[in-house]
């Protein structure tokens, strides 16, 4: 599969087969699904997902920004909204219902932007997993949701977060308290944290920001624990 416009009624980025065992959905930067939000989703078509990019930005053209245009990224993001988000996840979870796929073996994984929607997502009750790279909104909501400091008791899905401690826009106390808040949900929680890790860095087409072995390693610890979480359809 690849670019198309299926069921849920707005463009997505589809990578593997599927006849795929489980599905992953994965939730773009702020700069839209762009090259290497492609390409993220081709590595885990790689591991045998189907992985499919929803075009959260798809209201205003599913526009694909440049890394060094933060205002423009910025506007878009102002535009997203909860309903808005809620009906795109569950768009996104009914398109690959039609295909096979059930809650328990559908991941979600976000980066940026998309690992504040990730977290989200996980309390829906409609994904078997979810992991969030340096998702923000942790103290102060985002997008008409709650922080996500509040939203830890609503989980209803095994959550990994990936936090970097150079991340200026994300500071380390929050995601302590984070920590504290998920250790007390009702799921299996984790957050893992990177001494050399800036904001992005797990994304390879910033330079400034990217972390290779951070990277690296924590590509790893998704994949192992949606394993450990997920079933096979």
């Amino acid at each position: 599969m690849n670019d198309s416009a299926p069921p849920t009624g707005f463009p997505v980025y589809a990578s593997g087969h599927t006849d795929s065992s489980r599905a992953v959905i994965v939730l773009q930067e702020a700069f839209g699904v762009n090259g290497h939000i492609r390409n993220v989703a081709d590595r885990f078509a790689d591991e045998g997902y189907l992985a499919v990019a929803p075009q959260l930005f798809h209201r205003d053209g599913s526009p694909e920004i440049p890394y060094d245009d933060l205002p423009s990224a910025m506007t878009f993001m102002a535009n997203l909204n909860k309903q808005g988000i809620t009906n795109d996840l569950n768009a996104t979870t009914d398109f690959l219902a039609t295909l096979g796929f059930g809650a328990s073996n559908i991941a979600a994984v976000g980066y940026c932007m998309g690992g504040t929607v990730a977290f989200f997502a996980a309390t829906l009750g409609t994904i078997g997993a979810t992991a969030s790279f340096y998702g923000g909104g942790v103290a102060t909501g985002r997008f008409g949701l709650p922080p996500l400091l509040e939203l830890a008791a609503d989980l209803k899905s095994p959550w990994l977060g990936l936090y970097g401690d150079l991340d200026q826009s994300i500071p380390v106390d929050q995601i302590e308290a984070l920590r504290e808040a998920t250790d007390a949900a009702p799921v299996a929680t984790e957050i893992v944290r990177y001494a050399a890790g800036k904001h992005g860095f797990h994304c390879d087409a910033r330079p400034d920001a990217y972390n290779e072995a951070g990277a690296r390693d924590a590509h790893a610890r998704v994949l192992a624990f949606f394993a450990e979480h997920l079933s096979d359809k």
